[in-house]
């Protein structure tokens, strides 16, 4: 299959970010429980230890499974910030390293900051990545 990315689509995994690796457990519940060949997303930013890092999720030749509305999945590069964005803002090294990955994304894929989207903004019936991720301001620092 040959995968070309037009968008980057922004998640939060709606779950804590406690310093432990949660990756591993979100690759196990796509896998073994939804029975997914692999995690939904390409990438991640999570807290390991005492510093956030991009773990890799799918590799970029496979289509993501993290956003089937609007074909998203066979067009978007799935990006999955750990934390829960309903109930708090996500710290500011966070977000700076997600602004750093997307950026880079962007420049290989040739992604406008236009079609980097947050879940909610494809699918309205979600609140992903979160009522406190300012989609707005993040797309605007790109």
């Amino acid at each position: 299959m040959n995968f070309k990315p037009t968008h980057i689509i922004i998640h939060c995994s709606a779950t804590s970010d406690s310093g432990t690796v949660s990756w591993q457990a979100i690759r196990r519940y796509h896998t073994q429980y939804l029975g997914w060949s692999d995690i939904g997303y390409h990438y991640g930013i999570e807290l390991v230890n005492d510093a956030y890092d991009i773990l890799v999720g799918r590799m970029l030749t496979v289509p993501g499974a993290h956003c089937r509305a609007g074909g998203m999945n066979m067009k978007s590069i799935g990006v999955c910030v750990v934390g829960d964005f309903d109930l708090a803002e996500p710290k500011p090294l966070q977000i700076g390293l997600a602004k750093k990955l997307v950026r880079s994304l962007q420049q290989i894929f040739r992604v406008p900051a236009v079609n980097v989207l947050g879940h909610r903004e494809v699918e309205s019936r979600k609140t992903c990545p979160g009522a406190m991720f300012d989609m707005r301001a993040f797309r605007e620092a790109l």
